[in-house]
């Protein structure tokens, strides 16, 4: 009971942090840069790359692509810039979903290292930024949107996997998953879809259903992803940031792979309330 009142506790103050930020433009980039620089610290641990230059990449990365966003406008260049850096970042999470299914371990070679580091971490959180100033102009509720989609897969993937879970998903990485699970969370986040498009007043309700099948699939082969990467560096968890939960790269994993998928379909599909 103790172990899951300090779960509970953490988890909410997590939340309430987010959402108390996630309305202000520089406090929510602010809070994603701390959030980054944390994860960053985790996932270094993690492919043990005893570094600062990664830092130093996600520093200038993020600041100057969250801040550029803030004043750029259209013909700025800003947009092929984010277009390149989106096929690059989308390249790199394929090789990754490519390495769960076809790799016993995931190869982490010295270049490989920094490849992760700038473009699996460090670009992902720029999406996130991006996400909440879609088309120029602030948008958090696009953002909030995201978050509630993966909150709403994890518990429906947690509540169906622990009491009809049979089927396991992926064994060998992390086997308390399970297709039953999967298939949970995939349904509560379609069914969440409905009340977000129409308490937000952002996206129709079919690109939200769309974006909650997105969530579901990304947001799951990241978190396999990152339990792949745990189990090579044979640790439960990330860090020891959040009591109950691990580290914050253990609550970010699915967000963040999910980040430039998410903001790649809002870039191939009109902005419709």
């Amino acid at each position: 009971m103790n172990e899951l009142r300090t779960r509970a506790i953490s988890g909410i103050l997590y939340i309430t942090l987010l959402i108390l930020c996630i309305y202000h433009q520089y406090a929510l980039i602010v809070l994603v840069f701390i959030f980054g620089l944390v994860c960053m610290a985790e996932f270094k641990k993690l492919i043990q790359l005893n570094s600062y230059w990664p830092y130093a990449i996600f520093a200038i990365m993020y600041l100057g692509f969250g801040f550029w966003c803030i004043t750029a406008s259209p013909g700025s260049g800003f947009s092929e810039a984010i277009q390149i850096l989106q096929v690059i970042t989308i390249f790199v999470h394929l090789l990754l979903i490519k390495d769960l299914f076809s790799e016993k371990t995931i190869p982490l070679f010295s270049t490989k290292r920094f490849i992760l580091t700038t473009f699996y971490l460090s670009s992902s959180f720029v999406f996130l930024v991006l996400i909440a100033n879609n088309n120029y102009e602030f948008t958090p509720k696009l953002l909030l949107g995201a978050f509630i989609l993966v909150w709403a897969n994890d518990t429906g993937a947690y509540l169906i996997g622990k009491n009809f879970g049979k089927q396991k998903l992926f064994p060998s990485i992390s086997p308390k998953k399970t297709v039953e699970g999967f298939l949970g969370g995939l349904l509560l986040a379609c069914f969440t879809s409905y009340f977000i498009a129409n308490f937000t007043g952002t996206l129709n309700f079919t690109n939200w259903l769309i974006l909650s099948i997105i969530v579901s699939v990304f947001g799951t082969l990241g978190d396999l992803i990152e339990s792949k990467f745990k189990r090579q560096a044979n640790v439960k968890d990330s860090g020891v940031i959040m009591p109950g939960h691990g580290g914050l790269l253990d609550r970010l994993d699915s967000i963040i792979f999910v980040a430039p998928f998410f903001y790649l379909f809002l870039k191939m599909f009109p902005y419709v309330p």
